[in-house]
């Protein structure tokens, strides 16, 4: 009986260790499988945000480089364009400064036959090769100012001589001769010249009121002398600064037709008691009216076909009473590049010293207020050397 009993305890009891067992069985394996597919998926999950990562960083390496494709496209499609209006352009001052030429040369033949007078070999020569060549406006009372201009910006002797050969760069005193010919004038001119060989006398009669004339003059006979891309005027109270002034002229080479100077626009002043009265102001409309815009007569450039233009026309060209003004008006109507450079009409110290201090040398220098600088043979000196750009400058040019 009690053996009995003591048999059924052992049995339970075993029963009781079968399921601990069992059950540190399946949780030893719940464990296992846990981790075997609970692990899986994240070692998935971030292979694949991986891959994303870098499709997402070669679409943008890929876009980048498409980018910086199509700017360099861009780029290229820009500098064609440019350079082919660039070509344009040559070939259009090539036309013109052709035509120019063809029309001058008939010009001069009809002349000399409707004269009389036989064409000599000589006006059949070619023409001396120049980039620019610049005219010094002065007067018969104006050695002194001449002077000034010799010790400071405009070469001497050999040197003169060497800036044509080397640079291709003419300065000349322009200057007609006296009413009455053969006067003490003109011999101190032709002594003066006979010194410095810096002349070049024009045919025409001296006179203030006759600027307009002079300059339709000393165009035409410039270019009857040389084959210059730029002709200039300049007043012989202005100072230059000849380098700067080559390398400007240079970056207009390649257009046609070009007129450069300080471009304005002032009043017709018909108050017969001002100093630039104009004599026709009532060609200009209403009373207080303004001319067309033009360049100020101290200095300004034009281009081959322009001055061979002038040179053709010349005696048909109208002329006002200011200089600038006719030369503005000369230019109404014809497809004219008006270029406004604003470094040719710098004034005096301390601006164009402070301008070049910045970097940004003047081409020329004067006072408003004197139409040239004030009292130039006591203070030009002073000017060049505050304002002046260095010996070497002209020399160093890119033309």
């Amino acid at each position: 009986m009690m053996k009995g009993k003591g048999g059924g305890m052992d049995r339970r009891s075993s029963a009781r260790w079968r399921m601990l067992v069992l059950c540190a069985f399946c949780f030893g394996l719940g464990m296992l499988f846990t981790d075997r597919f609970w692990t899986a998926p994240d070692t998935s999950n971030h292979i694949m945000s991986q891959r994303r990562r870098q499709d997402q960083e070669l679409q943008l390496v890929s876009e980048d480089c498409n980018t910086k494709r199509k700017h360099v496209e861009d780029k290229d499609v820009m500098g064609e364009v440019t350079k082919t209006h660039e070509a344009i352009q040559s070939l259009d001052k090539s036309i013109s400064t052709l035509q120019m030429e063809l029309a001058a040369k008939r010009s001069t033949l009809e002349l000399l036959h409707s004269s009389g007078s036989p064409v000599t070999s000589e006006a059949s020569q070619p023409r001396k090769k120049a980039f620019v060549v610049i005219g010094v406006n002065t007067a018969f009372s104006s050695r002194k100012r001449r002077d000034s201009v010799r010790e400071t910006w405009m070469l001497q002797g050999e040197k003169l001589q060497q800036l044509e050969e080397q640079k291709g760069i003419v300065i000349r005193f322009t200057i007609g001769h006296s009413a009455t010919s053969n006067s003490i004038l003109d011999k101190a001119i032709d002594s003066e010249d006979a010194q410095h060989h810096d002349f070049l006398r024009l045919d025409h009669v001296e006179g203030y009121h006759e600027l307009s004339a002079k300059t339709k003059i000393f165009f035409s006979t410039a270019v009857g002398i040389w084959d210059a891309d730029f002709y200039v005027k300049v007043d012989d109270d202005v100072h230059v600064n000849l380098g700067m002034l080559a390398t400007t002229l240079a970056r207009h080479k390649s257009k046609p037709r070009t007129y450069i100077g300080c471009m304005k626009s002032g009043p017709v002043l018909a108050d017969k008691n001002v100093k630039y009265h104009e004599p026709e102001y009532w060609k200009f409309g209403e009373e207080g009216n303004k001319y067309f815009r033009h360049a100020t007569g101290q200095i300004y450039a034009i281009s081959k076909d322009l001055a061979t233009y002038i040179s053709i026309n010349q005696p048909i060209l109208h002329k006002y009473a200011n200089e600038d003004v006719s030369l503005g008006s000369w230019f109404i109507g014809l497809e004219v590049n008006h270029i406004d450079e604003r470094n040719m009409c710098c004034g005096t110290p301390p601006d164009c010293e402070w301008k070049g201090q910045a970097g940004n040398v003047c081409v020329a220098s004067f006072d408003w207020s004197c139409s040239g600088i004030c009292k130039s043979v006591e203070r030009i000196k002073d000017v060049h050397a505050r304002c002046g750009e260095g010996d070497s400058a002209v020399w160093s040019a890119l033309i």
